[in-house]
């Protein structure tokens, strides 16, 4: 029915603050609504322009979401096998962005609940040898020393989303990776406003008091 291609390509972004941005707007509102009237009324090649359009960010927060990339694959083809399935009941006000985000979200958290039951399963097994670095360099030299704190860091930063509760992983992802608004956090959480502005800061706080610890404990 879709082609996903996880295609890594970058775009510019359109300039939406000189004096052409509420006409830019405009258009660009207008390319939605005729977009997604086409869509409702079944056009395979406009949802498959939909589709190479917003994959690449939803695999990103599904990826970031699960820590898995086969997951991520996985919750993109259900996102927008369901956006098919549900595209009548989408209102054509709402931003069809954060309406896709919702349904990558929501995919995620009910990936991440089955895990953790499948876990609670599975006894810890036990072992005497010491598991591999991440990374090794055998250069001592500066640019090499940002390359495995880099990765450290990078690590460390996924540990502590795991430590979050789901709603709190996904205000952080969409905020300070998609940059998305806080109203647009909102309408992807299904959350008020205020809700996900909390949502955030609460993720914040303890990414930030986490970090703090873990460097204080590398000095």
């Amino acid at each position: 029915m879709f082609r996903f291609k996880k295609n890594k390509a970058r775009f510019p972004k359109p300039d939406l603050t000189g004096e052409k941005a509420p006409r830019l707007m405009e258009v660009m509102e207008a390319s939605q609504a005729t977009a997604v009237a086409q869509v409702q009324a079944g056009d395979h090649a406009a949802f498959q322009a939909l589709v190479e359009r917003h994959s690449l960010s939803l695999f990103r927060v599904a990826y970031r979401m699960t820590g898995s990339e086969s997951d991520a694959e996985e919750i993109v083809q259900e996102t927008f096998l369901r956006a098919y399935q549900q595209r009548k009941s989408f209102e054509a006000r709402s931003n069809i962005g954060t309406w896709l985000y919702r349904i990558a979200v929501n995919g995620s958290i009910d990936l991440l609940r089955k895990r953790k039951r499948h876990d609670a399963h599975l006894e810890p097994l036990d072992s005497d040898e010491p598991s591999a670095p991440v990374l090794s360099l055998a250069s001592s030299s500066p640019a090499a020393d940002r390359l495995v704190y880099s990765a450290q860091l990078s690590k460390r930063v996924a540990g502590i989303l795991e430590q979050l509760s789901s709603v709190e992983r996904a205000a952080f992802i969409l905020r300070h990776y998609e940059e998305l608004s806080t109203e647009e956090i909102a309408q992807s959480l299904g959350l008020s406003s205020n809700a996900a502005k909390q949502a955030v800061f609460r993720a914040v706080q303890k990414m930030r008091k986490a970090l703090e610890a873990w460097t204080r404990s590398r000095q």
